[in-house]
């Protein structure tokens, strides 16, 4: 029987810990996704002290369908990010910006 190596127990690793996941591309990815205009999404981090906020912009007749109605997509999104949060042991907060 073979038996599956992971991080952990693969040699040569030195590090058990799995690397951190890439928020900005995670979050531009399922944005692109949704909208009409993927060109124009864009993620910025704005790392504070205890926490790191995500400022995501999109073109102004997209902000609608990546907030969704009564704002489920811009929840599920939130969700994701808070548990890649809590696997990097860090807080994110995502911002939807309106610009127009």
């Amino acid at each position: 029987m073979a038996e599956k190596q992971n991080a952990e127990t693969a040699p040569g690793s030195t590090d058990p810990r799995p690397p951190s996941v890439d928020i900005k591309g995670l979050i531009e990815a399922i944005v692109r996704a949704l909208v009409d205009h993927p060109e124009s999404v864009s993620v910025h981090e704005v790392e504070g002290t205890h926490s790191c906020v995500l400022e995501l912009s999109v073109a102004p007749t997209d902000v609608g369908k990546v907030i969704g109605k009564k704002g489920i997509h811009a929840d599920a999104i939130r969700r994701i990010v808070h548990a890649v949060g809590g696997k990097n042991k860090k807080r994110y907060v995502l911002e939807i910006l309106e610009e127009g």
